[in-house]
């Protein structure tokens, strides 16, 4: 399919196929999906896509197809990779819609720029596939909704990559929280630190001619093309990403909601900005947000993307001691007078997370995901919602049964986005 289509012509088609493609029983036999049968995927997005190919290649069953990037030498690039790390070629193409448009494929993997996570995962599961989609699941608050209600509508598994909750050792370290080896826990800190260094300022340049950058920008407004943003810089763009809380935040605040057992909070407070550089970045690189929930319990993140001056990843303080998730897996337990009780190691997860991923759909079992797409959704929420608050000045008072934001018509414009006419997401 090539990007003349008219994208209103193949919104239809797609949901048509989806709705044919879903009435098959074939689809839906549990024997159909029983675990020796192969999984045959697609990725979208070959920066952290790479990474996940050779995590979903080495697994026993699944086919990587096909390798999709709007950057023809990546695209390229990656295929030669995965060739020789699962000994079969998958084919490298530019157009995603080529993987929903195949039958033999089962699902998408989507690790495109956070604009692209939530259109691509609705468009997946309209068209029939399973999705894995990337870290924030989504680019605003609304198309989160729509993810859900689109897994739900099309009876897809749909896991976000927060391979967190697939670690042995975290899940084991965030049952003994829940079960109160240090009391009764009220208060869950989460950092982020790096050293990143300034993007400059951009200069207006001719599109390189192996980038596709309509279709990079997808469902995104329209912006000219700058020699500062692709690839990496649009997360510090609000078109396009989601500053640091979006960009790494969201792995350790999904933790803290995860030991803290809450789901949307009450109130919003951020506080920060750019203070390390003068240049084109629009997200902060010094950022405090903090959230407070129903029932006494608060969460808060710090992220210092240009200092690196190193905090534990995850801290639960409680009753009778504290608890620290480490960033790379395993925890430490100590008690009231803060001497260490206990030490386990353990990793991050992420070969599990994908496993995970795979059994769900082989067992035809969507909810039975570590990071189902509603809990991907309740997590990546506290970093839109702390963003808002960010972006307006303003403390924000929420719903706790949806996160809705309060009183504030200005932030909640912010709910949801403009896009580019003719990509907007439709369940």
């Amino acid at each position: 399919m090539t990007d003349s289509v008219n994208r209103r012509t193949f919104l239809g088609q797609t949901a048509a196929a989806s709705a044919a493609s879903f009435a098959a029983p074939a689809l839906l036999s549990a024997a159909n999906k029983a675990p020796s049968k192969k999984v045959t995927i697609g990725i979208m997005g070959m920066q952290r896509g790479l990474a996940l190919a050779k995590t979903f290649g080495a697994l026993d069953g699944v086919e990587i197809k096909y390798v999709c990037d709007t950057d023809d030498n990546r695209a390229a690039n990656a295929a030669k990779t995965v060739e020789k790390a699962t000994q079969k070629a998958p084919e490298p193409i530019a157009d995603f819609r080529k993987i929903l448009d195949d039958k033999a494929v089962d699902a998408l993997i989507v690790a495109a720029p956070n604009h692209w996570h939530s259109p691509a995962t609705i468009l997946g599961c309209s068209a029939g596939k399973h999705v894995y989609v990337e870290k924030p699941c989504s680019h605003n608050p609304k198309e989160g909704e729509m993810m859900v209600e689109a897994a739900r509508k099309n009876k897809r598994a749909v896991q976000m990559g927060s391979q967190r909750r697939s670690s042995e050792s975290i899940m084991e370290g965030i049952q003994k929280v829940k079960e109160g080896v240090i009391g009764d826990v009220y208060l869950a800190r989460a950092f982020y630190q790096s050293a990143r260094g300034s993007i400059g300022t951009g200069k207006p340049a001719s599109v390189p001619g192996y980038l596709n950058y309509d279709l990079w920008q997808g469902p995104a407004p329209r912006q000219k093309y700058m020699d500062n943003v692709v690839h990496y810089n649009w997360h510090w763009f609000w078109n396009y990403g989601n500053g640091e809380l979006g960009n790494n935040g969201v792995h350790s605040l999904d933790v803290c909601r995860w030991g803290l057992d809450v789901d949307y909070p009450t109130r919003v407070v951020s506080s920060g900005g750019r203070y390390a550089y003068n240049d084109d970045q629009q997200t902060p690189d010094t950022h405090v947000v903090a959230y407070e929930f129903d029932g006494g319990k608060q969460i808060t993140w710090q992220g210092t993307s240009c200092n690196r001056h190193k905090n534990e990843f995850v801290t639960f303080f409680g009753s009778k001691g504290t608890l620290i998730i480490g960033g790379s897996g395993g925890y430490r337990v100590l008690d009231a007078k803060d001497k260490e009780v206990e030490k386990v190691g353990g990793g991050q997860g992420m070969s599990e997370h994908a496993q995970n991923f795979i059994d769900a759909i082989r067992n035809n079992e969507p909810l039975s995901l570590n990071a189902e797409i509603e809990i991907g959704h309740k997590s990546t929420l506290l970093c839109h919602i702390g963003n808002i608050a960010h972006r307006t000045g303003r403390t924000m008072t929420c719903d706790p049964s949806n996160g809705h934001i309060q009183n504030d018509k200005a932030a909640m414009a912010l709910w949801t986005r403009d896009y580019e006419p003719g990509w907007e997401p439709k369940v």
